[in-house]
This record gives structure tokens, C-alpha cells and sequence, in this order.
């Protein structure tokens, strides 16, 4: 989820970036309509099993989904955003440790959870994911995605490597995508890649945790900062800001295309289990990093330029775990595959493809407000499509095929 970076300096005062209250008026309905709906499936479908088409174990689910729909941003963002949170009057009601892990923990990973159990349970049945225009939207949305992703990696790698020349970023970039595309020719390097990126990801927390010196003592004590987040839970289900509403319609963004990419791997767990775990597995690993970064934050503590090239390797295998993803969902949806293509003609396509539109989107003032605002539509053609067939959706029959 790469965001921000200068994104307060171009919306410091609203008329600098256009009338966003319509924009964010519509966002709070939907998050709103998204977790009413979570909380219907849960009432209504709390013992049905989950399983897709290739079930894996709870902790390979996990690292696929948590490197797929996150990257760079979470491992270089939080020292950035903390003197922001700090020094901003919006954000005084809590501390800045909770404010960041609302920005990217808990209650917004429901969003997933809904997205997965409609492409495991729903669309199934009722197919309307293979209706032309809708199909269409949605793989022109995880393509546009997709290279948007690259495009702010590209943007921002000066703000993770001090001195990067130009012509190094275009080859990182570059040689970014051609792993990624590479990686999504086999569902095997995906799956891999999200457990040694896990893995490398915990170990980078393990790192950072020993140069800095905090003992554990101190590290309950820093996250017990957390709880600002969960009593002023209400506050994060509407937009505080207009750059929280930035991450907010990117985790719309994001939502649909992950939800169908790992609904594939779901192990045949009741629909309780699954939400309680997507809530709270991610939320943890998120709440240790940020803990310890603010620890790191508070005290002043100035990373070496070791570990901080420690991050960017993390993050940089992150974005990989996310291009490959997306280009092995979209790929599969427009039967660009490599069955079909071949593999040199496959890797070949994508990365001319991506790469070409990472390098089209300095010419555009394509925003991620824009794209969110493309799935949030997507949503309400998917709400009003099930409400048309619900005779479907509610018979006993149906209920009976989903127990």
C-alpha cells in the first residue's frame, strides 16, 4: 500500500486539492454498508466452511494475504508519519502509535474479510464477476492498480534510498516488475515468496527491536499506546482526515482484487474463524512493528543506514509479493496466462504492459482516490446485483449448499 509522502503537503488546505466532501461523504457510506454487511454474514453464516479451489494451512494463508495487499509503505511509512500525528491538532484526541495502527490495522481488514467470503460463497453461485462489464471493470482496475503501485514506488524510492540516481530508479523499478511477472507464472513461486517475505519480515522486526536497545519491559510499555486506538474505535470508521481518507480508499482500492486473489486459498474454515483471524493475525504483526518503531521514534534513535537498507529490502519484497499477485489474478481473468502465451511471450506481455504503464502514469494525474471510487461503484453493482437475484441468495437450497 505505498501512499503518502507528500501527500499533506499537497492537501494542507482543502481547496489545494479540489472538493473532496462528496468524495468522502460517499467513502463513510460505504465503509459503513461494508461492516453492517460483515456483521449480517457473520450472524447469519457464523458456522459455514470456507474453502477454495487450492485450501492451504492457516499460516500460508496469512503471508499470502498479508504480503499481497501491503508493501513498502508499512515498513518505511510509520517513522515519517509519526511527527506528523504528533504535531497535527486532528489527530490530538490519541497518541501516534494508535493513530498509525488505525490507519492500517484491525477493523479495516474486514474489508477483506468480505471480499473473500463473496468470492468464495457468492460468486460461485451466482457468477457475476464473468457479466462482461463487470469483468471488464474490475480487471482494468487491478491492471491500473497494479502499475499505480510500481508508479509510487517509483515516486517515492528517493524518499527510502538518500542519493538514488534517476537511471537507478528506472532499473530498480524495472527490475521489480520483471521479478514480479516472473513470480506470477507459478502459483508455487507465490506462495513461497509470501512465506520468505513473512519470514524476512519478522526477522527485520526482530533486527530493529535489537539495535535499538528495548528491552521487553519497555516494549509492553510502548504498546500499551495501542489502546488509544481501540477506545477511539469509532472515530476510524469514518475519514479524520483527508489523508486518512487516502488510506481508506486504498484499502478500497485494494479490497475486491485481493479478496478474489486469496479466497483461492481458504482451508475450509467457519466464516467466524475467518474473520476473527483476519482481524487479528494481521493486526498483531502490525502492532509489534509500529511498537517498536515508535520506541525507535520516541527516543530519538537513529537508524544505521544498514538497517534502514535492511527495510528497503523488505519493502522492496513486498512490492514483488503485491505485482505478482495482481499479475497472476488479472492475467488468469483475461486468459493472458501462460498456457496460453507461452512463458517468454507471457513474461514478455506483462512486463511491457506494467512497466509501460508505470512510465505513462508521470504524464497523468491518475489518483488512488479516483480508483477507490471506481471499486466503491463496483461494490454497489455488486450489492445491487445480489439483491436483484436474492431469491437465489436466501433460498434453503442455497443455504443447504453452503453448510
Amino acid at each position: 500500500m505505498a501512499l503518502k509522502v507528500d501527500f499533506q503537503h499537497r492537501c494542507k488546505r482543502r481547496s489545494d486539492c479540489g472538493d473532496l466532501l462528496l468524495m468522502n461523504q460517499i467513502l463513510t457510506v460505504a465503509i459503513f454498508v461494508a461492516l453492517a454487511t460483515c456483521v449480517a454474514i457473520v450472524l447469519r453464516y457464523s458456522q459455514t466452511r470456507l474453502e477454495g479451489d487450492d485450501p492451504q494451512i492457516l499460516s500460508t494463508f496469512m503471508a499470502i494475504l498479508f504480503t499481497s495487499g501491503l508493501d513498502v509503505g508499512l515498513v518505511m511509512f510509520p517513522l515519517t508519519e509519526f511527527p506528523v500525528y504528533e504535531a497535527e491538532a486532528e489527530y490530538g484526541f490519541t497518541n501516534p502509535l494508535a493513530i498509525e495502527f488505525g490507519f492500517w490495522g484491525f477493523l479495516i481488514w474486514a474489508f477483506y474479510f468480505l471480499t473473500t467470503f463473496y468470492f468464495c460463497i457468492v460468486e460461485p453461485k451466482l457468477k457475476l464477476f464473468e457479466l462482461g462489464p463487470i469483468r471488464w471493470i474490475n480487471n482494468l482496475t487491478i491492471i491500473a492498480t497494479c502499475a499505480f503501485t510500481g508508479f509510487l514506488f517509483l515516486s517515492y524510492l528517493p524518499t527510502y534510498i538518500d542519493g538514488i540516481s534517476e537511471i537507478a530508479r528506472y532499473i530498480l523499478v524495472a527490475l521489480v516488475v520483471l521479478i514480479a511477472v516472473c513470480s506470477s507464472t507459478d502459483i508455487r513461486y507465490v506462495k513461497w515468496l509470501s512465506v520468505g517475505s513473512t519470514a524476512l519480515f519478522f526477522a527485520l522486526i526482530a533486527l530493529v527491536w535489537w539495535v535499538s536497545g528495548l528491552s521487553l519491559k519497555a516494549l509492553v510499555a510502548t504498546a500499551g499506546n495501542l489502546s488509544g486506538y481501540f477506545a477511539n474505535l469509532p472515530k476510524f470508521i469514518a475519514p479524520l482526515t483527508d489523508y486518512h481518507a487516502f488510506y481508506l480508499f486504498w484499502w478500497f482500492a485494494w479490497s475486491i482484487m485481493i479478496g478474489q486473489f486469496v479466497a483461492r486459498f481458504v482451508g475450509g474454515w467457519r466464516v467466524w474463524h475467518l474473520l476473527i483471524a483476519l482481524l487479528v493475525i494481521p493486526s498483531l504483526s502490525i502492532a509489534l512493528w509500529f511498537s517498536v518503531l515508535f520506541f525507535v521514534h520516541s527516543e530519538g534513535i537513529v537508524l544505521s543506514s544498514q538497517i534502514r537498507l535492511a527495510m528497503v529490502t523488505v519493502g522492496v519484497i513486498f512490492v514483488i509479493n503485491s505485482l505478482d499477485s495482481l499479475t497472476r489474478l488479472y492475467s488468469e481473468n483475461l486468459l493472458l496466462t501462460v498456457a496460453r502465451l507461452g512463458q517468454g511471450r507471457y513474461i514478455t506481455t506483462h512486463w511491457f504492459l506494467l512497466f509501460g504503464l508505470i512510465l505513462l502514469y508521470q504524464l497523468t494525474p491518475l489518483k488512488i482516490e479516483w480508483i477507490g471510487l471506481v471499486v466503491i461503484g463496483l461494490y454497489g453493482c455488486i450489492y445491487t446485483l445480489v439483491f436483484r437475484r436474492r431469491a437465489d441468495w436466501l433460498s434453503p437450497k442455497f443455504d443447504r449448499t453452503i453448510a
